[in-house]
């Protein structure tokens, strides 16, 4: 199962903070308070930040996937903590929110969000966060923030816009639009959409084990590199001595031995 990293604190929300677990090159977030479709609390976000900066940390990590127990994936924010700081919290929550989806975009690992049901509000760019959303039949998705009063923060609307386009935006913003599964796959929200739980989590297996096997270098290089460019910031210096770098790599001659070889490559990062 790996090490559990989550700290026992006790939280008089529904269920329990996010957990943390690590397994050789895989690290596993799973949002814990089923009882409220996983709505994340003040206390999760924090959480969730420190459990990103602690996987970016641990450099044998190459892949880190979110779930969500129970019926439903996220709920989003808790609406009661959205005015200002919350609980002491001299951040204010919209701040907060938009930070942890800015962590789960910029992690240094491959990301994967493991969507088993519904994915609602600002849940939705958590997940567009990741670079990689898998779901089932179960899920919908839709943001209600222009019925609530809520102008979404400039992150995510930015994400959508970029990754799904401004008239999928604009129907999801806007419109407050309902999507099912179907829809979300056709948007491009969903890369694959599998029949069941128990499929879903073995594509996520597959897709884990397919990244954490490749070279790190060149995968962590590149997922760096691509969302840069998507977002315009690309340091082409940096992107130079990386790709010098990787070809300088003890990877790259594995890669190319076990080609040759007709095997597979054993990589370690160097």
């Amino acid at each position: 199962m790996g090490r559990d990293m989550t700290n026992a604190t006790p939280t008089s929300a529904p269920g329990q903070a996010p957990a943390l677990a690590i397994e050789g090159r895989i690290a596993t977030l799973t949002l814990r308070r089923p009882d409220v479709a996983n709505r994340l609390e003040v206390q999760d976000l924090h959480r969730l930040r420190e459990q990103i900066a602690q996987v970016n940390a641990t450099p044998e990590v190459l892949v880190l996937r979110l779930l969500g127990q129970g019926r439903h994936f996220c709920s989003g924010f808790n609406l009661t903590e959205t005015q200002g700081p919350a609980q002491g919290d001299a951040e204010p929550a919209s701040a907060l929110f938009e930070s942890v989806a800015a962590a789960f975009e910029n992690a240094r690992p491959v990301t994967i969000a493991a969507i088993q049901g519904g994915v609602y509000g600002g849940a939705t760019d958590l997940a567009l966060a990741c670079d990689f959303r898998l779901g089932t039949p179960a899920c919908e998705m839709f943001v209600p923030a222009a019925r609530l009063g809520l102008l979404f923060y400039r992150g995510g609307l930015e994400r959508y816009v970029n990754r799904l386009g401004l008239q999928t935006a604009k129907r999801v913003m806007l419109c407050g639009e309902k999507f099912d599964a179907e829809a979300m796959r056709a948007i491009g929200f969903l890369d694959r959409l599998l029949p069941s739980v128990d499929a879903l989590m073995l594509a996520v297996d597959e897709l884990s084990g397919a990244l954490a096997g490749s070279a790190p270098l060149a995968l962590l290089g590149m997922k760096k590199h691509l969302n840069r460019i998507a977002a315009g910031t690309l340091d082409a210096a940096e992107f130079a001595r990386d790709i010098a770098a990787s070809d300088a790599s003890a990877d790259t001659r594995e890669g190319a031995l076990a080609w040759r070889e007709k095997r597979a490559p054993v990589f370690h990062g160097r």
